[in-house]
């Protein structure tokens, strides 16, 4: 059960990303609005979901999970239903940076959940369950809305943000019992606050895992962000063939978690992200150069752009559970904060890239291809030399 909590927690973000992917390009066109414009309605949930983690986190650490879930899902399905009912491209902008907010209470209390649980090494592999649990979740989202947009239109996609929403609700209410065996009733005294976020960004530990996290994640967000535009108006993909192409990523996402935790378990966490490190540096190269020869933008161009990056979500698959569970581990008072922190990185990052891809979308398929190449560089690096250096003396496991 805490494995399908915790799913379902984590599957906010994605449900919430990629949904509405397949139906960006006709939103854009129907409020006739520029692209850099739509490009807002991503990276300012985004923003809004990443900032609002420092709220979230103390006050969970204050009051406990289990009434900032209740809260924040509450506001994740009010704002759903202010999207799918926005009149113009401005209101939507608004109506998704509420709903990024209020999704942030999910993502940050499903890792501090696991750290008041498990102990880091443990913990990394239980993210590897919760997060391949996310995955079956991302690969129906973008399928299920290129169906409804194709069949309806991109409102009836929205408003299943709004039923998915409503379902996590009732799981926490009827299924979650409190994780947090201690509250802390100073956690919201400013003092009390920025010593915490000061100690926690000052370790060593937090800041090679948070690298890694953060980089992966821009590196997936890239991707999010622009193939929409890419692969429905450059290489003239429908909506639906769209979707069952971001369900094949999923696929290879989920693969990862689930090789993830026979990594962990025969070589150890630093090992793991390691060899992960060289294949997404592998996955990234080969993008870029496909992207420079011309050959991701021609025919088969489809094929030239999936099937390195299936290796980067393979890859991904890994990051993931390791540095979001490394990032908090060395908190378990300060679970919640160190969590927020650690979201609150990840999203700062997507939201920087969100930025520049608003302003550097061209119609052709090279600021996709080089972003990805750009972030596998970063998560390369870090996962070499941070994570190597101050990853901190966490276990493999004995696999139980």
């Amino acid at each position: 059960m805490v494995v399908l909590i915790l799913s379902a927690l984590l599957g906010v973000q994605p449900v919430t990303t990629d949904l509405y992917l397949p139906a960006l390009p006709a939103m854009t066109a129907g409020f006739g609005a520029p692209m850099a414009q739509a490009q807002l309605t991503l990276t300012a949930l985004l923003l809004a979901f990443g900032l609002s983690q420092l709220v979230w986190g103390p006050l969970s650490d204050r009051f406990g999970r289990r009434p900032v879930l209740i809260v924040g899902l509450s506001a994740y399905v009010v704002a759903a239903v202010g999207c799918t009912l926005a009149s113009s491209m401005e209101m939507l902008i608004t109506w998704r940076a509420l709903q990024g907010a209020a999704m942030g209470a999910g993502v940050m209390a499903a890792r501090a959940i696991i750290r008041d649980l498990y102990t880091p090494a443990e913990g990394a592999r239980v993210m590897s369950k919760a997060l391949g649990g996310l995955a079956v979740v991302a690969c129906l989202s973008a399928p299920t809305g290129g169906l409804l947009s194709d069949l309806y239109n991109w409102r009836i996609a929205l408003l299943a943000l709004a039923v998915f929403g409503a379902a996590s609700l009732a799981l926490i209410v009827l299924c979650f019992d409190e994780t947090l065996a201690r509250k802390n009733p100073r956690a919201l005294e400013p003092g009390t606050l920025a010593r915490t976020w000061l100690q926690i960004v000052r370790n060593p530990t937090f800041r090679a895992w948070s690298a890694l996290s953060a980089t992966s994640y821009a590196g997936l967000f890239t991707f999010l962000a622009s193939s929409s535009f890419v692969f429905i108006q450059v290489l003239h993909f429908s909506k639906t063939h769209y979707g069952l192409l971001m369900f094949s990523m999923s696929l290879w996402y989920l693969a990862g978690t689930f090789v993830c935790r026979r990594m962990l378990r025969h070589w150890g966490i630093k090992r793991t992200v390691a060899v992960a490190g060289a294949m997404t540096l592998a996955s990234g190269s080969l993008l870029g150069v496909f992207g420079l020869t011309g050959l991701a933008g021609g025919a088969h161009g489809g094929w030239y752009i999936m099937l390195p990056y299936y290796l980067f979500m393979f890859s991904h698959g890994v990051h993931q559970p390791c540095g979001q569970s490394g990032a908090v581990g060395p908190f378990p008072q300060a679970a919640g904060a160190a969590s927020a922190l650690n979201g609150a990185t990840m999203m700062l990052a997507a939201f920087l890239m969100g930025g520049w891809l608003g302003t550097h979308m061209d119609g052709s398929v090279l600021p996709l291809t080089m972003g990805v190449w750009f972030w596998s560089v970063l998560i390369a690096l870090s996962a070499w030399t941070l994570v190597q250096k101050h990853g901190g003396p966490v276990p493999a496991g004995d696999g139980h």
